[in-house]
């Protein structure tokens, strides 16, 4: 059949009729004609009978509108058809109305028809006789036009009536195609899918191009793949949707070659229309294939055999211009087949996925009035995912909203059976390990970051690695590019619990993971726990109020991860008690993660010496442990906002340790000078230690990047611990100078000490420095012999610096400037101009006028009533500077309250209005 529509319309069609026959009735109307219309009756085809109108010598306006209310037009072109003028026209009218065209060759030959000889030519010369060159140029091209499609030839038929059932059943499922791809229009999000496919498929070239579709089980891979087969079939001489080649193709006791084989005869089978086929040696595909136009869509591929050497191994198996697609939740496996053009399925957006809920729940685009909130709830539940939204909205079709309220519970707590079945697949086919991988993230570690993970796995024997990429090319986890972080989607996190639910239906105690807060509650009160299990993750701020006792932990000798966390804030939250303090945490322990940890120390017994992450904040804690612990693997420490906490323990073994965060310890006077063996620490935070006296010196920690002593108000000692730190935050502490050297510090590029009351010089900086905060200071002056080497200086914050009296004027000369911030500094006098002059300064100026009496600032250059009168020529060539009127209240952002000039030009004023913000 052909189509000159377009590959991609997704327009809906409306036919009056299915077929349009087109027949000389002197030759065919008793005999091959009657079968016909018989079958295509028996199939329920409707055809257009023009029993009822008289034939004259041109079609009328009747034929003609019949002709294009059909969706086919069947062409029985017999020996005698080109003797009518009636069907010649008939023919013109059809080719000109772009009618999807079957033509028939009854007992004729095709090349006689094309060529326009034999007694088919001679009919057409009888026809021909008194018309015009036009009219019978038309008839001309008409018949070129039909002969040139693949039909259907008596010639090679033996049974005429196997020929009548192959042309009703073409026709039969050519409309079951046409029919699915109308359906298209209510297909949501689908227009976005097929321009992305549409793109990658580049119909127009003569290239044989092979493109993946991929993306997570229920994500609407086969649906996308079935519309644009629908839309693109009829563009090509044969066309083939394998379905679900997963399930389709399962070996049942046939070697590696023998279910290669039986792959491709059902394969050629179906492409090429010929029945029980079978073949003996692989390689027929391409022999059969090479030269013919073919679309060849493989749904649903899970294993790279049943591409290579059985359906497409390789572009040179199919001829020029053919489309193969394959949809897969497999990435690897496509980039293995060397398919690169891969279209990635993403989520509905929200609205979307509502709409997807409701036109399987309610049958329209939007909720009814009053089942909003209702559907929006189930719409979040199902995680956007399609399949789970059209089976939880048909599952609640035919509710009241009372029922669908009453059905809640259940949804929110399991999985219903299709998408149970769907999501299980993917699982299923991991190799143990991962597996196992994959039941650790569903449980503990979704919205992780992935090297926090690597960490806490790196000796768990999965091959985390491996595993995670394996996980992401099968669509079962995804990264966030912006923070590294591994997301698994919900419906799959409740598959993964549920794997592990069944591990020990009745005795929790006894599964590899613990997340649901009552069973936790049971495990733990009644001391039911087992060394099977590995990990308990407990949401805090969800639990009523509980008293454990000091044994709870006891036999979870194999536990590794302890996850007690607190996803809310509020005031309000209940707490878990521990009135005899606890006795026992296991040794394996790798992840002691305990918010508002409820005793002041960690049992004596325990022996943290597998220890990665220990993470205690809010805790009542006043001190760790006693003495020296083994502590090598220990990376990760967190003990801030324990108010209580007094002292550091020893962490001369704690060699490994990154990241050390002891802010808001209000009670700690000293960091244990045992940090001198950190030679690994890259973050120190003690931000609001309020008693905190002194750090230890003069141990140069060789790792050490970060190092944040805001607020630690009592620390008079600039802090000698590392030259190679990069950011240094002392802001309103009570150090009073920095020491010079500090110009032997390579890597410093930011440096706060703002609200620093006793810091009154400008200290000698390195050239590294790109960001300094020294507003609130008593700083009186802006050296040029100290700014001018800062060449890489970006911003120079310094407001409220009430004693600043000048500023060099080597600030102008600095190139990489952005932001100078001068508000507050009501004392400047001395301004210097060249900030206004330089042609290179052209950025942010927060700066108060006030006060200024620089001789050479450019005039007039004054307030008035609250808003500057005149600009000065000097500023207005420079666009992008902004100044600030500070003779009015400055709110906290800045930058809202800046006059930007970037739409005066040279002598323009602007005048304000004492009612405007400024």
């Amino acid at each position: 059949m052909a189509d000159s529509s377009s590959p991609l319309s997704l327009q809906p069609c409306h036919w009056r009729h299915h077929v349009f026959p087109s027949f000389s009735g002197q030759d065919v109307r008793r005999t091959f004609l009657s079968h016909l219309l018989k079958e295509f009756r028996r199939k329920g085809i409707r055809t257009f009978i023009d029993n009822d109108i008289r034939r004259s010598q041109m079609i009328g306006p009747e034929l003609v509108q019949a002709i294009r209310e059909s969706r086919f037009a069947v062409v029985v072109l017999s020996k005698r058809y080109a003797s009518s003028r009636w069907c010649l026209d008939e023919l013109v009218e059809i080719k000109e109305s772009s009618k999807t065209v079957m033509p028939v060759f009854y007992k004729v030959n095709p090349s006689h028809v094309r060529n326009l000889n034999g007694e088919f030519g001679t009919a057409f010369e009888e026809a021909c006789q008194g018309k015009p060159e036009d009219v019978k140029q038309r008839w001309r091209d008409a018949l070129v036009y039909v002969a040139d499609i693949a039909g259907e030839s008596s010639q090679n038929w033996d049974s005429e009536a196997d020929m009548v059932e192959k042309i009703a059943m073409s026709i039969s499922n050519e409309l079951n195609s046409a029919a699915s791809g109308g359906d298209s229009d209510n297909l949501v999000g689908i227009s976005a899918h097929m321009r992305e496919m549409d793109s990658l498929l580049c119909l127009e070239s003569n290239e044989v191009k092979m493109v993946g579709i991929w993306g997570p089980a229920g994500i609407g891979k086969t649906t996308v793949a079935r519309a644009l087969f629908n839309q693109l079939s009829k563009n090509f001489q044969h066309s083939i949707f394998v379905e679900n080649v997963r399930g389709c193709y399962i070996r049942t006791g046939l070697d590696r070659d023998g279910f290669k084989l039986r792959l491709q005869e059902q394969f050629l089978s179906e492409v090429i229309d010929h029945r029980h086929m079978k073949i003996h040696e692989l390689g027929l595909v391409k022999e059969r294939l090479q030269d013919l136009k073919v679309l060849v869509v493989l749904d649903d591929v899970d294993k790279l055999e049943q591409l290579d050497d059985a359906l497409a191994k390789h572009s040179q198996w199919f001829g020029p211009g053919s489309r193969i697609i394959v949809t897969t939740e497999d990435k690897q496996l496509l980039r293995a087949h060397g398919i690169n053009l891969i279209y990635e399925m993403g989520f509905p957006s929200r609205s979307e996925a509502l709409q997807i809920f409701c036109q399987s729940a309610f049958g329209k685009s939007s909720a009814p009035d009053g089942y909003v909130e209702l559907a929006s709830e189930i719409t979040n539940l199902a995680g956007y995912l399609p399949l789970a939204l059209k089976v939880l909205g048909s599952s609640l079709r035919g509710m009241n909203k009372d029922e669908q309220k009453s059905a809640l519970p259940r949804l929110r707590t399991s999985l219903s059976e299709d998408i149970r079945n769907v999501l299980r697949v993917g699982y299923d086919g991991l190799h143990d390990r991962d597996k196992s991988l994959f039941l650790h993230i569903a449980c503990l570690f979704s919205g992780e970051n992935v090297e926090y993970v690597k960490l806490l796995l790196a000796s768990s024997g999965l091959d985390v690695n491996f595993g995670l990429q394996v996980l992401t090319n099968r669509s079962l986890i995804y990264m966030l590019r912006c923070n590294r972080t591994i997301m698994m989607h919900s419906l799959l996190q409740h598959l993964g619990r549920e794997v592990v639910c069944a591990q020990s239906v009745d005795e929790p105690g006894k599964r590899h993971f613990l997340v649901d807060a009552s069973e936790i509650y049971d495990v733990l009160v009644d001391n039911t726990g087992t060394g099977a299990v590995l990990g308990i993750s407990l949401d805090l701020s969800k639990i009523t109020e509980w008293f454990l006792n000091e044994t709870s932990f006891g036999g979870m000798h194999n536990l590794m991860f302890l996850k007690l966390y607190k996803s809310s804030l509020s005031k309000d939250q209940t707490e878990l008690h521990l009135p005899r303090g606890l006795d026992y945490l296991p040794r394996k322990l790798r992840l002691l993660h305990w918010d508002a940890y409820p005793t002041t120390s960690l049992p004596q017994s325990f022996r943290p010496e597998f220890l990665v992450v220990l993470n205690l904040r809010e805790s009542k804690l006043e001190k760790l442990w006693e003495g020296e612990q083994p502590l090598r693997s220990l990376t990760h420490m967190d003990l801030s906002m324990s108010k209580n906490l007094k002292e550091i323990p020893d962490l001369s073994k704690a060699v490994n340790m990154e990241e050390l965060c002891l802010s808001h310890c209000s009670c700690l006077v000293m960091l244990s000078p045992s940090v001198k063996n950190l030679n690994k620490l890259v973050v120190l935070e003690m931000e609001c230690c309020s008693k905190l006296e002194s750090i230890p010196t003069n141990i140069n920690l060789e790792s050490l990047s970060i190092l944040n002593l805001d607020k630690c108000s009592r620390l008079t000692t600039f802090p000698d611990v590392s030259s190679n730190i990069g950011f240094l935050s002392m802001s309103e502490t009570a150090i009073e100078q920095v020491p010079e050297t500090i110009m032997s510090w390579p890597n410093l590029a930011a440096l706060d000490m703002s609200g620093c009351k006793n810091l009154k010089t400008f200290p000698c900086l390195p050239d590294s420095i790109e960001w300094l905060n020294f507003s609130r200071t008593e700083i009186e002056e802006v050296p040029s012999r100290v700014v001018e080497n800062l060449y890489r200086l970006s911003k120079l914050l310094m407001n409220s610096c009430m004693k600043l009296r000048s500023i060099s004027s080597c600030i102008s000369r600095l190139e990489n400037i952005e932001t100078l911030d001068f508000l507050g500094c009501k004392n400047v006098v001395n301004f210097p101009v060249e900030i206004f002059e330089s042609s290179r300064f052209c950025h942010n100026l927060v700066m108060e006028m006030g006060g200024i009496q620089t001789p050479g600032l450019p005039g007039p250059f004054y307030f008035r009533d609250g808003y500057i009168e005149t600009i000065p020529d000097c500023i207005t060539r420079h666009c992008k500077l902004p100044f600030l009127n500070s003779s009015r209240p400055v709110s906290s952002n800045i930058e809202s309250n800046f006059i930007w000039f970037d739409q005066l030009t040279k002598g323009e004023e602007w005048h304000g209005d004492d009612d405007d913000d400024e």
